[in-house]
């Protein structure tokens, strides 16, 4: 349970490190805070969940950005955009530097505050077709929050996916034609009871955390308590997790450094394959999504290489919202089926080497074969043939038998010429050939 409620009052927002359990939910936000690629998160959970409360939290979290001065994009100095409609930039120019945002896309918003429309102040005013841009452009390099998600307007919905998924946005209206870059940490949240995402746009979510108020009374009073404490002294709420933040930032920071580093074993990338066919996932999203996730979750831990238990947690975050279940089916991902699914991808043993048949070097290993065959040691040097043990094992005086006459399969017929008993065959009225169709002389 998370502290439930707004994540600000007055300036200041609830520390994200302050936030009690969940901790699906904050693994999910720091792994897309690591490597945007994964995708974005789902948040799923009822009212008074604290959704709302970790998205913006998060933001905190995130290191200040480096923007060309006066870019409405904000295009990096070092690797600006080349088609920014703002630009072009010199690379390497002058910096200015400002926090991450986040910038939250209301129920209401139209295409136009979206996407970006003409600029009609600049058309009346000085009478040139010009481009205003839309919370897409404020997004760059940002979280971009769409709160109750599910209610929004399906074209609203295909826009936005569209944009995080190509990392640009695109727009072609009111003789306006602007492309310009849009790679942004999508989250989404929504209240399951309110209606169901359609599956095609479920299935864009890189993750998904499904989050329930806890049951614990401990915790129930833990949250109360920080939360009213907040409320009564924000600022000095904030400064007493201040440490706290910094070390998660910091963490953030050089996780991000790492996450290009970390290899992928094949071992890995196969245990990753065969969980997603074990859960019957459509397409081959799921697979890329785990992989980046894992990825990103070594780096948070500091590894340098991908193991089955940073495919475990992405598995857990990625599968839920993908895997075919009933409609009265429990949302999640059973953790027996996963692990399950996890230890029928391990990779079988490779056989041990056949030993060496004659280990002291005589004889051409045939005393080691007769003793593994139930019978006495060959004698060396005596020159006679070691002879074959009996089938009873009662010793070499006996030799096996010689083969028996192959059994012949007998034919099973009733008395009786053309009549037989029901379901079985008796012998035909003639010797001769087979009738195959009636005829009309037939007797």
């Amino acid at each position: 349970m998370s502290v439930p409620g707004s994540t600000a009052v007055g300036t200041a927002a609830f520390p994200f490190s302050a936030i009690v359990g969940h901790a699906d939910l904050r693994l999910a936000l720091l792994l897309n805070a690591v490597h945007p690629g994964v995708g974005g998160v789902l948040v799923r959970g009822e009212k008074g969940t604290a959704k709302s409360t970790a998205v913006r939290a998060l933001a905190a979290l995130l290191p200040a950005l480096d923007v060309v001065p006066g870019c409405r994009f904000g295009c990096a100095p070092g690797d600006p955009d080349p088609a920014c409609p703002d630009g072009p930039h010199e690379r390497g120019g002058a910096m200015d530097s400002r926090l991450a945002r986040l910038v939250e896309l209301p129920v209401g918003a139209t295409e136009d505050r979206l996407v970006g429309s003409l600029d009609l102040e600049r058309a009346l005013s000085e009478g040139v077709r010009a481009y205003q841009p839309g919370l897409l452009a404020d997004a760059h390099r940002g979280v971009l929050y769409v709160d109750e998600v599910n209610l929004l307007h399906d074209h609203l919905v295909d826009l936005l996916l569209d944009a995080a998924a190509m990392g640009r946005a695109h727009v072609e209206r009111d003789g306006v034609s602007v492309s310009h870059a849009a790679r942004f940490l999508l989250v989404g949240t929504m209240n399951p009871e309110e209606g169901e995402l359609r599956p095609q746009l479920l299935d864009r979510f890189g993750l998904a955390v499904e989050v329930r108020a806890a049951r614990d009374v401990e915790t129930r009073v833990e949250v109360v308590r920080r939360r009213l404490a907040f409320e009564a002294d924000p600022a000095g709420f904030a400064a007493a997790w201040a440490d706290a933040e910094a070390e998660a930032a910091t963490r953030i920071v050089a996780a991000r450094a790492r996450v290009g580093a970390v290899t992928l074993p094949d071992a890995e990338l196969r245990r990753i394959a065969a969980v997603c066919a074990a859960f019957d996932v459509d397409g081959m999203r799921a697979d890329l999504v785990i992989a980046r996730a894992a990825t990103a979750h070594a780096a948070w831990r500091g590894a340098d290489a991908v193991t089955e238990e940073d495919v475990r947690a992405a598995a857990r975050l990625a599968l839920p919202h993908r895997r075919r279940r009933d409609p009265f089916d429990e949302p999640g991902v059973d953790d027996q089926a996963l692990d399950d699914a996890l230890r029928e991808a391990e990779p079988e043993p490779d056989p041990d080497p056949d030993p060496d048949p004659d280990p002291d070097g005589g004889g051409g290993g045939g005393g080691d074969q007769a003793e593994a065959d139930g019978g006495a040691p060959a004698e060396q040097g005596s020159g006679q043939p070691q002879q074959a043990p009996a089938p009873g094992g009662d010793g070499p005086g006996r030799s096996a038998p010689p083969p028996s006459t192959p059994f012949r399969a007998r034919l099973l017929t009733v008395p009786g010429i053309g009549e037989g008993a029901p379901g079985r065959r008796s012998r035909a009225r003639t010797g001769t050939g087979r009738v195959v169709r009636p005829t009309a002389d037939a007797p």
